[in-house]
């Protein structure tokens, strides 16, 4: 770190502006992210509002707080519409795939972490999952269900009107505060929402629980006010999640918690549950091939299947603000493995040297550059740059070059000092040659070309080119995938 960091600012979804960090508790840092519903893969899009978080989390780390840092699993109350509408998606899941809805949440819960795990991003303090804490959900409706709620033949619902400022996060309300969503019949109001969900007469659900309201399950709002609330206490620092949950899911959050406390107008963004509200923006597909209705699902373990490693998706993130909509496109991710293949080569030479005290002026500067870029609202995109020009730099001492390459990439997670160039190179589940076929060609035509047999040397680089493979003379690494032809 530098002698005087710049002071950490964010951008607070609830105020729409620019905040410095001011923990609750001295010298913490208390994050709240909302995790997903464990009905399905994930999506790449969806994986960015983990790598941002991550890099949230690695940032207060690098600024000196103690981090405590809560992702949750949700595997009961998600509805196919996040307002109330439709499905059980855990219920619907098992139906379809004739599995029961535990043994859906437990297989898509790993494979969700194994791509966490292959993005670089850090394990929580803790995993809080929703069915663990419904209990706790019950003992919270009961406490507001009085002054803030209503029953109907379908369950408990949360009357928005008894709340100051409702979706004042989402900026979802007109002057006369009446919420831009369509009527339900039986609803007081179109914005209220589900606390509780009975099961239908006749009907039994594989994910069901006894409450005062009668035998059903919890809204999937309250499961994230219960969770937060439990683990990191209220108000706690920071609550992210993707943009998409800033229209409904976060403001009924917000409003729970309002009614939890007691506490009054927005005005006070404590009031909230959490001082700060932060939202990443989406991943865009602007040429819609990789929808689910297409057939070919975008999710991480696809773009390994094409030979993209998944630190290069984790760099794509960081090449754009997290605010910042980010288009997605295979040229896109090529260009990011190749740019991220340079980076990991020129830091390569000082991987073995030993860190050693920052003395060099140089270093020191673009560390703090550095510094200021992350604590401008996370702008990993200058960050980058700083990085690259730090491994690029010549004459400088190995072991505080190795020093301020350790203390940046610990922030952006790209393991630039571990991963090496032959671990970036995936195999495309497509190619039709192995690797030591690959290895065995290039010995037959490196012997052919010192016997001056150009012919044949030209025939054995032609064959490895139609399998796939660029040759690349001249470079240690020696052969690349040509990852357009796959």
């Amino acid at each position: 770190m530098t002698d005087v960091p710049a002071p950490l600012r964010l951008f607070n979804s609830l105020t729409r502006q620019l905040e410095d960090f001011q923990p609750v508790h001295a010298g913490e840092a208390r994050v709240y992210s909302c995790g997903p519903t464990v009905y399905n893969y994930q999506h790449v899009g969806n994986m960015r509002a983990y790598v941002f978080a991550d890099t949230l989390g690695r940032t207060l780390s690098f600024k000196g707080y103690k981090l405590r840092h809560i992702i949750n699993i949700t595997d009961v109350g998600h509805l196919i519409s996040d307002a109330d509408a439709g499905d059980d998606k855990m219920e619907k899941a098992a139906a379809s795939q004739g599995k029961s809805a535990w043994d859906i949440a437990a297989f898509y819960t790993t494979e969700f972490k194994r791509d966490l795990g292959w993005l670089g991003v850090r394990d929580p303090a803790k995993w809080t999952v929703a069915t663990d804490y419904v209990p706790r959900m019950i003992e919270f409706a009961k406490r507001i269900a009085d002054t803030h709620c209503y029953e109907l033949d379908s369950g408990l619902y949360f009357d928005v009107s008894t709340v100051a400022d409702y979706g004042r996060l989402a900026r979802a309300v007109t002057d006369e505060g009446e919420a831009r969503i369509e009527e339900v019949e039986g609803k007081r109001h179109a914005a209220d929402f589900a606390i509780w969900r009975k099961t239908p007469p006749g009907e039994t659900r594989q994910m069901e629980w006894d409450s005062p309201w009668g035998r059903g399950a919890p809204g999937w709002h309250l499961e994230c006010s219960v969770m937060g609330e439990a683990e990191l206490g209220m108000p706690f620092d920071i609550h992210t999640g993707g943009i998409d949950h800033r229209e409904i899911h976060h403001p009924n959050e917000i409003a729970q918690n309002q009614a939890y406390h007691g506490c009054g107008s927005l005005d006070c963004a404590e009031h909230s549950g959490a001082r700060m509200w932060m939202h990443n923006n989406f991943l865009i597909d602007r040429g819609g091939k990789m929808s689910k209705s297409s057939g070919e699902f975008l999710r991480l373990q696809l773009l390994v299947d094409r030979g993209y490693h998944p630190l290069a998706y984790r760099m794509m993130c960081l090449q754009a603000h997290y605010r910042s909509e980010l288009e997605f496109s295979w040229e896109g991710l090529n260009a990011t493995l190749t740019r991220l293949k340079r980076l990991v080569m020129t830091a390569t030479p000082v991987r073995d040297a030993a860190a050693t005290e920052v003395a060099d002026h140089r270093l020191t500067d673009l560390l703090a550059k550095f510094d200021a870029a992350m604590s401008d609202d996370l702008n990993t995109a200058v960050a980058l740059t700083l990085v690259e020009e730090v491994a690029a730099m010549k004459k400088v001492d190995a072991g505080q070059k190795r020093s301020v390459l350790d203390t940046m990439d610990a922030v952006l997670g790209l393991q630039l000092l571990t991963v090496s160039r032959e671990n970036l190179r995936v195999r495309p589940k497509a190619a039709t040659i192995a690797e030591d076929d690959i290895e065995a060609t290039l010995k037959r035509r490196k012997d052919a070309r010192e016997a001056k047999d150009f012919a044949t040397s030209d025939a054995l680089r032609d064959d490895l080119v139609a399998a796939g493979i660029e040759v690349m003379d001249g470079d240690a690494l020696g052969w690349e995938w040509r990852l357009d032809g796959f």
